[in-house]
């Protein structure tokens, strides 16, 4: 009897490990150009992961989000860097592979995956965006993008945004990534508090650039040199150069002319 229930044990032992390892045997490993939803699976290299993370700046203030996750390793890498990372994956069989994988790298406190449609998915707490899809998904994507907080960062791996050009593009290994930043929506007629009096600032926008007209004492001139860089503005007229930061439909910043320095404050009212 001692015997049998030997065996028995000893069998479900054998059972249970056998299990495991054909468990452990049929883990789901994925292929590169397997279809997916809109996309076929290609990975991007890990030299252009990192990159990509360089040209983002990013630090543990940020907030990263992938769009298309794959295999988690741009979110696995941010991760490493102390990043509070998410992926947005539709396949569910990559997301549990990504889960896994960040727990091999041993941050799976920082780094998240979520099972979804990219168009269904709420990224907009991201300060950095980070992507590798086809071009039309860019473009359909490239909306919700640009209403996101300015300044939030976006890098692609190969694939640009149509006529919205890069703020900076790199090349390596014949391999191209572009980094974009949010511009502030400035479009309209702001209207000047300076110390010498009020002044009206015509701008009209595309994208980060900017052209206008700054009537200051009734004399219009146009501008020049004007950018966005999320949302800080800067433009320049005669010997004056303005920089200010603008919050919604309020900007403020300094007037560096004749190596003196003077405030300024504006508010946006009304669409050109």
């Amino acid at each position: 009897m001692n015997m049998t229930k030997r065996a028995i044990c000893l069998l479900l032992v054998f059972s249970i490990t056998a299990a495991a390892q054909f468990a452990g045997a049929q883990e789901y490993e994925p292929s590169i150009g397997q279809e997916g939803k809109d996309v076929v699976w290609v990975p991007t290299p890990e030299f252009l992961v990192e990159a990509m993370l360089d040209m983002a700046k990013i630090s543990p203030k940020d907030y990263l989000v992938d769009l298309g996750s794959g295999d988690g390793r741009i979110v696995i890498a941010a991760a490493k860097r102390g990043v509070p990372a998410v992926g947005i994956e539709y396949n569910a069989d990559m997301v549990a592979l990504s889960r896994r994988n960040a727990d091999k790298a041993g941050v799976s406190n920082k780094a998240s995956f979520v099972n979804g449609d990219l168009f269904e998915s709420d990224f907009s707490k991201a300060t950095v965006i980070t992507m590798y899809l086809l071009p039309h998904l860019n473009l359909s994507l490239r909306p919700i993008i640009l209403d996101l907080k300015p300044g939030t960062r976006v890098v692609s791996h190969a694939f640009t945004m149509g006529e919205w050009a890069p703020d900076q593009t790199v090349e390596m290994e014949g391999r191209t990534a572009y980094l974009w930043i949010v511009p502030a929506k400035v479009e309209g007629v702001w209207t000047w508090l300076i110390d010498s009096g009020k002044a009206e600032l015509k701008l009209t926008q595309n994208f980060q650039s900017l052209k206008g007209t700054l009537k200051v004492n009734g004399k219009e001139r146009p501008i020049k040199d004007a950018k966005l860089e999320g949302d800080e503005i800067r433009f320049a007229t005669g010997e004056a150069e303005y920089i200010g930061r603008v919050n919604g439909k309020v900007a403020e910043g300094i007037i560096k002319a004749n190596g003196i320095e003077r405030k300024w404050l504006a508010t946006l009212r009304l669409k050109s």
